[in-house]
């Protein structure tokens, strides 16, 4: 004998199911995908004590989940290519592509790994703890973070958009590169521009952008 459930339990069953799956959809943070033209990392390190010879990484590429309202429902994952940096100087570049610094062949990406959201400390300043692998170490590394703004691109297709300023300190020394420590410093500085467009599915282009769009066909009138 099968008992048949009275239509308001079916109803109010139903509808327990559907509020228990609203929470999590409902705060899931918005994703947003790193800006690769837009995005550059930049290190500094000690030059036999003459100078700072600084180095910048573009293309770097990833994903970051991000709520303004609530960092820490974060999530960020970014790969940084390391055979992209540049010195300044072809033959430098070389130098710390070589195996006994970067060793680029082996290992040609740096990754930044944080699951457990950001630390908000300020109204739009944080940290961002996680793990950083590179020249195949990998090590715990926390930035301190600046969100600059967050609001629709001003040009054509105006894409929702985020971005940041990062610092950190690292010492290469404990990602194994230990070679020339006489003439090369340990420390190294990291700073970070980045910003990154949103990907989920509700970034419209508006109705009525602020700016008006230029087609380049049109001929400019006096």
């Amino acid at each position: 004998m099968h008992l048949r459930q009275p239509p308001s339990s079916i109803r109010l069953s139903a509808l327990l199911a559907l509020l228990a799956c609203l929470p999590a959809v409902a705060g899931e943070p918005a994703r947003y995908a790193f800006d690769p033209v837009h995005t550059r990392v930049m290190f500094a390190i000690d030059h036999a004590g003459f100078s700072k010879a600084i180095g910048t990484i573009s293309g770097s590429q990833g994903s970051l989940h991000f709520d303004v309202e609530d960092w820490s429902s974060a999530r960020l994952d970014v790969v940084v290519p390391m055979h992209r940096l540049d010195m300044g100087d072809s033959g430098w570049s070389a130098s710390v592509f070589a195996p006994r610094f970067l060793d680029v062949k082996r290992h040609p990406q740096a990754r930044f790994v944080a699951t457990d959201g950001l630390q908000r400390q300020l109204a739009n300043r944080g940290r961002a703890c996680g793990q950083l692998t590179l020249h195949g170490v990998t090590r715990p590394l926390c930035l301190d973070v600046v969100l600059n703004k967050a609001g629709r691109y001003p040009l054509p297709p105006f894409r929702r958009t985020i971005g940041f300023s990062a610092t950190a300190t690292l010492k290469r020394s404990d990602y194994g590169m230990t070679s020339w420590q006489s003439l090369v410093g340990d420390n190294i500085e990291l700073r970070i521009e980045a910003e990154l467009f949103r990907q989920d599915g509700e970034d419209e282009q508006p109705a009525q952008p602020d700016a008006p769009s230029i087609d380049p066909s049109v001929p400019a009138q006096d």
